[in-house]
């Protein structure tokens, strides 16, 4: 019986080893996974762009509040509506819960050319009635996109002089201190969505 505790004892030491190392390994990966974060997000320091009511719009203004966002634009066909019935779906769902905090749902066009404020306007009140659209200077829009890595392609033009614009169709969620906590794809739905964002909000602990 000596031996067969001396063996236990000897299994049980090196399960603790391997789970302290595997606890250190986890660490780690969050470590890397939070610096990663740092670096995605809209830039602080870029320039304003324009709500639809033609109000100017930085990225520090939306510090302190959590943000669903979508890339798009408004003469998209099919996934751009689609994503933001999702979005405002969760949006709702989610302030329908006093304990959770505010949310804002927010589009950015990748359109600027078409997408001005009257024509964001027109298209957003469709979808959640909070829902901010933001448009501004082309060169303005692209450094919006590009801090979240979002791309984006106008295609060729037809003979009338209209094209599609090809995109990410992501849906982003920003943490209150302004950066990237996850993305959504085409296959979460509205319910998914809202239970992830759920999670990520109870869940929160500030970038350090």
């Amino acid at each position: 019986w000596q031996r067969a505790l001396v063996v236990g004892g000897g299994a049980g030491a090196a399960a603790g080893a391997w789970l302290l190392l595997r606890a250190r390994r986890e660490r780690e990966r969050e470590r890397r996974r939070r610096a990663a974060l740092r670096g995605l997000g809209l830039p602080r320091d870029g320039a304003a762009l324009r709500d639809q009511e033609g109000a100017p719009r930085a990225a520090r203004d939306f510090l302190g509040r959590w943000v669903l966002l979508y890339f798009g634009f408004t003469h998209c066909p099919d996934a751009c509506p689609e994503a933001l019935l999702r979005l405002s779906r969760a949006a709702a769902a989610l302030e329908r819960d006093p304990a959770l905090p505010p949310l804002q749902p927010l589009f950015i066009t990748v359109d600027p050319e078409r997408d001005d404020e009257a024509a964001l306007r027109r298209y957003l009140r469709d979808f959640h009635p909070r829902l901010v659209g933001l448009t501004g200077p082309a060169p303005d829009v692209r450094a919006a996109a590009a801090a979240l890595r979002v791309y984006a392609s106008e295609g060729p033009r037809d003979a009338d002089g209209d094209y599609i614009v090809d995109h990410s169709v992501l849906i982003y969620l920003l943490g209150p201190d302004g950066v990237l906590l996850d993305c959504y794809g085409t296959g979460k739905s509205a319910e998914e969505l809202e239970r992830s964002v759920r999670r990520h909000m109870l869940t929160y602990r500030p970038l350090q």
